[in-house]
C-alpha cells in the first residue's frame, strides 16, 4: 500500500479550473483545458455534469472571479457506457466552452494539456482541484499511483467533494481525473480515476470533430 500524503493549498494552475453549476457562486467540481484543434475543450468527470443544469468553467480560479472569467459549457460529450448506465469505468466527459469575446479558452490559458493513458502503478502524479464551496484556493498534492479493483488510485487526504474532475498530471499530460469508482472515492484519503485508454481518445476526437453532443443523464448517485 502506498503512503498517504495530505493535500495542501496550491498555487492556481492556469489550465485547471473550477466548474460552477446553476449559478456563478458555488463551485462543485474541477476540470482542465485539454489541447484540441478547436482550442475550446475541457475535461472533467461525467458525474460533474447533469441534464438541464447550466454549467460554467473558470480556469485558474483563485478565491473569486469576474463575470468575464466565466466560460459557458455549451456542449457535453460522453462515453456510450456512461450514457447507458453510468458505468464508473467511463466517468469522464469532454465539454465545449465559449464566452462572449472571440478568444478561445486555450489561447487564454496558454495552451491545453495533452491527454495520455493510465500510468503504471508506482508513477507519481500531481493533482490539483477545488473543494466544493464558494471562493477558496485550489488544493493539491503529488502522490504515487496504485491499483484497486481495476481503477488507478492515489492516497492523498483532503481531496474532498468538489475535486471530482481534477486532472492527474504527469508533466503536462492528463493521465487521469478524479472520478470513477464511487464517484472518485468514498474515503477522502483515497481518490480514483477511470482508466484512460482508447475510449477517452475516441471521445476527445468526437468532440473535436464537432459531432452531435450528448444529453447528460439527469443525476448521478454514488454508492457512498
Amino acid at each position: 500500500v502506498t503512503a498517504t500524503v495530505t493535500a495542501q493549498p496550491a498555487a492556481p494552475n492556469p489550465r485547471v479550473g473550477a466548474i460552477f453549476l446553476d449559478g456563478q457562486s458555488l463551485h462543485t467540481c474541477s476540470a482542465s483545458v485539454v489541447h484540441s484543434t478547436t482550442a475550446d475543450l475541457i475535461l472533467t468527470a461525467a458525474h460533474c455534469l447533469a441534464a438541464g443544469v447550466e454549467a460554467w468553467f473558470v480556469p485558474g480560479f483563485d478565491e473569486s472571479a469576474a463575470p468575464q472569467d466565466f466560460w459557458h459549457v455549451d456542449e457535453v460529450y460522453l462515453d456510450p457506457r456512461w450514457m447507458a448506465d453510468q458505468d464508473p469505468l467511463a466517468d469522464f466527459a469532454v465539454a465545449r466552452v465559449s464566452r462572449q469575446d472571440d478568444g478561445s479558452v486555450e489561447s487564454t490559458v496558454g495552451g491545453g494539456l495533452t491527454v495520455g493513458s493510465t500510468p503504471q502503478p508506482g508513477t507519481d502524479v500531481a493533482v490539483t482541484g477545488y473543494g466544493l464551496g464558494v471562493g477558496g484556493p485550489p488544493v493539491g498534492c503529488t502522490a504515487r499511483v496504485g491499483l484497486d479493483r481495476g481503477y488507478p488510485e492515489i492516497r492523498c487526504a483532503g481531496l474532498v467533494d468538489g475535486t471530482s474532475g481534477s486532472p492527474w498530471l504527469a508533466g503536462t499530460t492528463v493521465v487521469g481525473i478524479t472520478g470513477g469508482l464511487d464517484g472518485g472515492g468514498c474515503d477522502e484519503t483515497v481518490s480514483y480515476t477511470p482508466p484512460f485508454g482508447d475510449e477517452i481518445v475516441r471521445l476527445l476526437a468526437r468532440a473535436e470533430a464537432g459531432g452531435p453532443a450528448d444529453d447528460a443523464p439527469s443525476a448521478f448517485a454514488d454508492d457512498c
